[in-house]
């Protein structure tokens, strides 16, 4: 929305949320999530065409084109729970539009990742609230091909933007009115349209597909390490195949984030509500690696260290599933932490834009029941300010997030102050692994180190 407001000047944009802390965040000087280039963007907009506001029902009124952009997580509880889509915000959405919406022609847009045929239930829901009066609705599926810490610049500068509209007069007239605002900045060929379904699916496809990608090189990566082979190099020589290219062909501790696995399992569980067993059971897969690579990693870090670390101190590097975020969403980070806390260890955590009270609150929420994890994230998880705080008297450095900061960090100072042998476990294989050998460090590099499978 804030790219929409920065696009085109005289388009009005309001954004309407429920919860006044969240808005509050977005009026202030410290916008509530980083991501490169947003804060200069909504700073310079708003006011002006971008605003922020809990009072929606006049917003609503007055918009030409709404667009529903809530959460839809998968369920916890129910039929479908852990691979089915939670759609009670999209539902309660559409609900307070139609409750709002007395007359007119409105334009809803589906922005949030959804089930196939979501809009059809969002064009039922409408109808039936608003058939007492006068209001009519086209429903049109407009996802997001966008990733975080590279945002801005893909959605000012998009490969693709995908427009699903119904095949009636009214449908088609209501894309080519989301069109022409893509169209002020994204070149036509660039703007895909579709009927409803198929850009629903297509989202939750493109999402299948680059998470397939990250655990097919994970897998690779087990081989490497247990024969000797470098996975950068095996990743390069393969990329430079036309047919399967370079992109998402980095081996590290595994995906995350708010996309990937959510979607992955409502494709799954899609697939088995059409009965396609073997298909749901080809995609669950993909989340199976993605588990495996975690686990499998939590596992080498503890066989290194002599099979125990209990009670050693060891720096956690990174706890953002990637760089240039602060989205602790689904990221690897939880499962080794916890795995390592529940094993004895003691953590101390530092990671430039996640606060630690999120870092624990993600701990506790992912241990659940587990009373002892739950005493072991009170006890024995810590944060600090700095890399260089968290490696202090560290037996081991354990790297789980990228950040350009990590690679040029004062190692040989690091090593100086840690207990020895020193240990440093690189999950996400950037780091320069043969001077780090050269200072004296006994290195794991995810998908480079030779085990002793062999």
């Amino acid at each position: 929305m804030a790219v929409i407001a920065y696009r085109c000047h005289d388009v009005k944009v309001t954004v309407f949320d429920v919860f006044k802390d969240r808005i509050d965040a977005w009026n202030s000087n410290e916008l509530p999530i980083y991501e490169p280039g947003l804060d200069e963007i909504v700073k310079e907009r708003r006011g002006k065409n971008l605003f922020f506001t809990t009072e929606g029902e006049e917003a609503i009124k007055e918009a030409d084109i709404i667009f529903m952009c809530v959460n839809t997580p998968t369920k916890i509880h129910g039929i479908g729970q852990g691979r089915a889509a939670d759609l009670a915000y999209i539902e309660a959405s559409a609900r307070m539009i139609a409750a709002t919406i007395r007359t007119g022609h409105k334009i809803i847009v589906e922005k949030s990742t959804v089930p196939v045929r979501c809009s059809v239930a969002i064009e039922q829901v409408l109808t039936a609230c608003s058939r007492e009066t006068s209001a009519r609705f086209d429903v049109l599926s407009n996802p997001e091909f966008l990733a975080e810490g590279t945002a801005i610049k893909d959605l000012l500068n998009p490969e693709r933007v995908l427009i699903g509209s119904q095949p009636t007069p009214s449908g088609k007239l209501a894309c080519r009115a989301l069109c022409e605002i893509y169209e002020r900045w994204v070149p036509k060929e660039r703007i895909i349209t579709t009927n409803q379904w198929s850009s629903e699916l297509s989202k939750l496809t493109a999402n299948a597909f680059l998470a397939q990608r990250i655990s097919s090189i994970n897998a690779i990566s087990a081989v490497c390490e247990a024969t000797g082979a470098d996975v950068d190099e095996v990743a390069h020589a393969i990329g430079q195949d036309s047919r399967i290219g370079s992109k998402f062909l980095k081996a590290s501790v595994g995906f995350g984030g708010s996309c990937f696995q959510k979607d992955i399992l409502n494709l799954v569980y899609l697939c088995y509500s059409l009965g396609l067993q073997e298909v749901g059971d080809y995609w669950y897969s993909v989340i199976q690696m993605n588990d495996y690579q975690r686990r499998r990693f939590s596992e080498t870090i503890v066989r290194t260290m002599f099979d125990t670390v209990s009670n050693k101190k060891i720096a956690i590097l990174g706890f953002a599933f990637k760089k240039d975020t602060g989205d602790t969403r689904e990221t690897s980070a939880i499962p080794v932490c916890n795995s390592l806390l529940e094993d004895g260890a003691v953590l101390h955590v530092y990671d430039p834009k996640v606060k630690f009270e999120q870092m624990k609150k993600d701990l506790k929420y992912a241990a659940n029941s587990n009373v002892h994890l739950v005493q072991a994230i009170d006890t024995k998880f810590h944060a600090s300010k700095s890399a260089l705080e968290a490696a202090h008297g560290a037996h081991a450095v354990v790297v789980l997030t990228e950040w350009d900061e990590f690679k040029t960090l004062d190692y040989q100072s690091i090593y100086k102050n840690m207990t020895k042998p020193a240990f440093l476990f690189d999950g996400r294989g950037f780091l320069d692994g043969e001077q780090l050998r050269r200072m004296g460090f006994t290195l794991f590099s995810i998908g480079k180190t030779k085990s002793n499978a062999f």
